[in-house]
């Protein structure tokens, strides 16, 4: 009982990360058509939205990717060398979310916007 329940849980996490790949390949096909169909736009102005919204669909993408992990992790495997695993994969993936949340909207997270000359 208890290895079908470990089996379902690892498939549900797999399940999770193929979710947030998907979104990330998706949001790249859309972002990118978007940007090469849109005449309305200087270069410039369509490079950044292009850039914010890749950043944005990344970060959605990256969080769907921790939650597989974390799920698998605690429930699937355990053991300590995993858990530390995944501790440094979490690190990693939260920077990654901080530094592209910069980028996107041009300030960390826990700051105040500021204002455009």
């Amino acid at each position: 009982m208890y290895e079908l329940f470990t089996n379902s849980v690892s498939v549900i996490g797999y399940a999770i990360e193929a979710v947030g790949i998907l979104i990330v390949a998706i949001g790249f096909i859309i972002a990118s058509y978007q940007v090469l169909t849109s005449r309305s736009e200087s270069g410039e102005n369509r490079f950044e939205t292009y850039r914010r919204e890749l950043g944005r669909v990344m970060m959605l993408g990256l969080e769907f990717l921790v939650a597989g992990d974390i799920i698998r992790t605690v429930v699937v495997d355990h053991s300590m060398q995993s858990i530390l695993a995944l501790g440094l994969i979490v690190l990693i993936r939260t920077v990654l979310v901080f530094t592209i949340h910069l980028e996107v909207h041009g300030h960390w997270p826990w700051s105040t916007p500021q204002a455009k000359p």
